[in-house]
């Protein structure tokens, strides 16, 4: 992808004692609102490469450091997704932003779906990838596993452990063997702090439910998975479709629950369509598309 080359600026932002991060990217050639890119339980700002580098041939690029993640405040694991979201409506008022398009992924996804549902007059368009309000009972134990050799080692065991906690088996997942090298490297390199968040969020998703979906979001959302994703496997993300009047069910090929690492041009593609409202009928690297709108919700 061809690199933007403008200078990224980091902006300090507080809300209820907590502070937190953005960083911000401008486009040399917007197409249409900021895009804001919510990313995993150990995410950092600077993480997305490819992701962030693709959109900016479209629009600005917002990417925060919630509380609980990367260079953020710790957030304690009571705490569910409503602090984290009101956080990012803090964040676009000090960026002077009034209304986004907004990917979030993964442990992110509860913060995404939470804020359509309280704010949404706030977001344009949301794409949630691997959505998860909690770990589904077959992926608890190894994920125990992970917290449990996080808090108490050995250390060079948890690395390993995490991302066989997150990657499927299965062979026939793109680039599969230089995500396991950069999930490796990047578990390897966790410090103190990093652990603390990925304990104290994983933990999160182990006690409670974090999705309510009583209140349907009011947004036109684009739920999407790979193919192969055993954290959030396809059936559950097709499930949380229907809760919102207004959504599509789009699953990728050769991808498990690290899309954004393994199909990052791919998922690119979709979010640019999807934002730009052009149809999502004939996506040649997606294995379903469903357009889920004249279903009933909760159907």
């Amino acid at each position: 992808m061809p690199r933007n080359a403008a200078t990224p600026q980091v902006y300090k932002h507080r809300l209820a004692g907590y502070t937190y991060w953005s960083r911000r990217t401008r486009s040399d050639s917007s197409r249409f609102a900021p895009v804001v890119l919510v990313g995993g339980a150990l995410h950092r700002k600077e993480d997305w490469g490819r992701v962030e580098q693709g959109l900016l041939e479209h629009a600005d690029v917002i990417c925060p450091d919630l509380p609980g993640w990367g260079g953020a405040d710790l957030l304690p694991p009571y705490l569910g997704p409503d602090l984290p979201a009101e956080a990012l409506v803090r964040l676009l008022d000090d960026l002077g932003v009034e209304r986004v398009n907004l990917f979030a992924g993964s442990y992110g996804s509860s913060v995404g779906y939470r804020l359509a549902q309280t704010r949404p007059e706030r977001i344009a368009r949301m794409v949630l990838a691997g959505t998860m309000g909690g770990v589904p009972p077959e992926s608890r134990p190894m994920m125990r596993a992970a917290v449990a050799l996080a808090e108490r080692g050995p250390r060079e065991r948890f690395g390993p452990a995490a991302v066989e906690a997150l990657m499927s088996p299965h062979p026939d997942i793109a680039a599969q063997a230089v995500v396991r090298r950069v999930l490796a490297m990047r578990f390897g390199a966790a410090d103190d702090a990093d652990l603390a968040k990925f304990i104290a969020n994983t933990n999160r998703l182990l006690s409670r439910d974090l999705i309510d979906p009583s209140l349907p979001p009011a947004v036109p959302t684009v739920f999407t998975t790979g193919e192969h994703d055993t954290i959030t496997p396809p059936e559950r993300c097709r499930e949380l479709a229907f809760t919102c009047p207004e959504s599509w069910y789009v699953e990728l090929a050769r991808a498990d629950h690290l899309i954004h690492l393994e199909r990052p041009v791919q998922l690119v593609d979709l979010m640019t369509r999807f934002f730009s409202r052009e149809p999502l009928d004939d996506l040649p690297y997606a294995t379903v598309v469903e357009d889920l709108r004249g279903v009933p919700v909760g159907a």
